[in-house]
């Protein structure tokens, strides 16, 4: 069990390092990662505006984090959540114990995401776009 902590541990040092040197090279250069998916077509994808995101969150800019991704901002703690578990069972069990309840979770994500992604490209639902 030590073994399995010590190794989910230093996964999650490397994605929030990864994270961090983002961070300060966005804010430092200005530079963010476009979305390729609005670059070919257009179009917003259900993930435009995470960058923004983050950013505003750890500047503790909650209305503009909201503005920039108002889905995923609400899904953030749900998000956090099911990754938690998992991280849990992963340590504690050694696999992750995957039961049907996760799987109806995945899949109701995915709808919600695509619906989403859908409505904020109808004009009706401008304030939907990120900022």
């Amino acid at each position: 069990m030590h073994k399995r902590l010590k190794k989910q541990l230093i996964m999650l040092a490397a994605v929030l390092s990864a994270g961090v040197i983002y961070y300060l090279i966005t804010t430092t250069t200005g530079l963010i990662i476009p979305c390729v998916f609005h670059y070919v077509t257009g179009f917003y994808c259900p993930g435009c505006g995470v960058t923004r995101m983050c950013i505003s969150i750890i500047k503790l800019d909650f209305y503009k984090a909201f503005r920039s991704n108002p889905l995923l901002f609400v899904l953030l703690p749900v998000l956090a959540a099911i990754m938690l578990k998992q991280s849990y069972d992963n340590v504690r069990y050694g696999k992750l114990r995957h039961k049907k309840f996760m799987t109806v979770i995945g899949i109701i994500l995915i709808i919600i995401l695509l619906i989403f992604g859908i409505l904020r490209n109808i004009p009706a639902f401008y304030y939907l776009k990120p900022l």
